[in-house]
């Protein structure tokens, strides 16, 4: 077992407990409006978790393949049921493998909230460049890496005593998941020009409003960025 398997295999009660199946937090709504009809379509869901975004891909007629490297989330996905008419294969394996094989390529590979957690993002963009067919399309979301955070119940996307411009693997000290399993922080930059090395083109990029219920607890009551939704075109 791999740390970053085990550090989510020992959440995974509370991942699916505070998670649940809800599709409403900004940053999933912007990345299911970013990746549009899937019909008939075959989808993988990269660091899928409890499969609450594979089912929700299926419901829209899609043929997923869930991927994720926590055994415990993915037998809390499978114990979910798939959402008909679509269909949703779970397999285990980590993103970033360079031997990942599904014995297909894809037309749309998507990852919510999972490119911080992975500790490979080069290794994981050349695997979704590697399955994703040419045309086809890569949505991510994620916290915005430029979010500076406030109180515990809302980290920063950087530890606060390394600041924006200092990357690397941190753990927080909240009680939420960066302070049970941490997170990779990288420069919005850092994200943007790996795309491109690895042969995807920047096709769109959504910054949604965070909400009322963020906004109301925003330090002056200015509105910051606090999600970031990106699709990208397989060249």
């Amino acid at each position: 077992m791999t740390d970053l398997e085990a550090r989510y295999d020992r959440i995974a009660d509370f991942y699916e407990s505070t998670i649940g199946d809800r599709l409403t937090d900004e940053g999933t709504a912007a990345l299911l409006e970013l990746v549009g009809g899937v019909g008939g379509e075959r989808v993988l869901d990269l660091a899928c978790g409890h499969g609450r975004i594979s089912r929700e891909l299926a419901r829209r007629g899609g043929r997923v393949v869930g991927v994720d490297l926590s055994q415990a989330l993915l037998e809390k996905a499978r114990l979910a049921g798939s959402a008909p008419p679509g269909t949703v294969d779970y397999r285990l394996g980590s993103a970033a493998d360079p031997q990942l094989e599904l014995g297909q390529t894809f037309d749309t590979v998507v990852c919510n909230y999972g490119l911080t957690d992975i500790d490979d993002l080069a290794g994981t963009l050349a695997n979704v460049t590697r399955l994703l067919r040419p045309g086809g399309r890569f949505v991510y979301s994620m916290l915005h890496p430029c979010f500076p955070g406030w109180g515990p119940d809302a980290p920063s996307s950087w530890p606060v005593d390394g600041g924006y411009y200092r990357e690397g693997w941190w753990l927080g000290t909240n009680p939420g998941f960066r302070g049970k399993v941490g997170a990779n922080h990288r420069m919005l930059s850092t994200y943007l020009n790996l795309l491109t090395e690895q042969g995807l083109v920047l096709d769109r990029v959504v910054e949604p409003r965070p909400g009322p219920d963020w906004e109301q607890r925003l330090p002056g009551g200015t509105p910051v960025p606090v999600f970031l939704a990106v699709r990208c075109i397989r060249r």
